[in-house]
């Protein structure tokens, strides 16, 4: 099932494809760019937030199997090769230069809705997998966000309370930074709709303490900024597994 604001480019010097493929595209609810070289398919892609490109291989200007290489290099788009350039041999190139499908013109229309689709679910899947295992680090601690977990440095997994965990995310989210009582409040507050913390805000830095620092008495990680707040005096860095 397609959404509106999946747009999908297309590559391709020949104006009848193009219009073929736009009109296809459209009926089954796509945004559609259409363009004709390498260079407008830069230029669009430096303007739009693009879903999918259908790439031709053979253009008067551009090889198309180049452009894929090179797209592939840098950008994680799906990308499905569009060729009259049938054979085994050839669908095997386009898929290792970084193609995530080859169709053979000529082609039905069905089957290019039913590859795009089939292509996008797979890169949302991919997409989800990415985001569950995006770690971030700090002083050797690690937090995965979306899944709600955090590592000690000894690998060992350590459980917080909700209020603790929400407490760590917003300073992990803001390294270096001073943030008053204020402000974590409101974070807080936003998080779970309560005012169970106007009064508990320093008892849960306190119990967080406990949970990371290695004298919670002499904290070096969650700091007291007199007169100002609080601050994760660390660097943290992103670690996409």
């Amino acid at each position: 099932m397609v959404t509106a604001n999946q747009h999908i480019l297309i590559v391709d010097d020949d104006i009848e494809i193009q219009k073929l493929l736009s009109r296809l595209l459209q009926r089954n609810g796509f945004l559609v760019t259409a363009v004709s070289t390498g260079t407008e398919m830069q230029s669009t892609l430096s303007q739009e937030t693009i879903s999918l490109i259908l790439l031709d291989v053979m253009m008067e200007h551009d090889n198309g199997l180049s452009l894929c290489k090179t797209m592939r290099a840098k950008s994680s788009i799906p990308i499905i090769i569009i060729s009259a350039l049938g054979k085994p041999s050839d669908r095997v190139l386009g898929l290792e230069l970084g193609a995530d499908d080859y169709i053979s013109k000529p082609f039905y229309p069905q089957e290019i809705i039913a590859r795009i689709e089939s292509v996008l679910r797979r890169h949302k899947q991919i997409n989800v997998i990415n985001k569950a295992n995006r770690a971030l680090q700090f002083s050797g601690w690690t937090l995965y966000p979306e899944q709600h977990r955090l590592f000690s440095p000894e690998n060992v997994e350590v459980s917080l309370s909700a209020g603790e965990y929400v407490l760590l995310e917003v300073f992990v989210k803001n390294p270096m930074r001073v943030l008053s009582r204020e402000q974590l409040l409101d974070y807080l507050h936003q998080q779970y709709q309560s005012e169970v913390f106007d009064r508990s805000i320093d008892v849960q830095i306190s119990r967080l303490r406990k949970r990371i620092e290695t004298n919670p008495h002499t904290p070096e990680l969650i700091k007291t900024v007199r007169g100002k707040g609080y601050q994760l005096y660390s660097e943290v860095v992103t670690d996409e597994n």
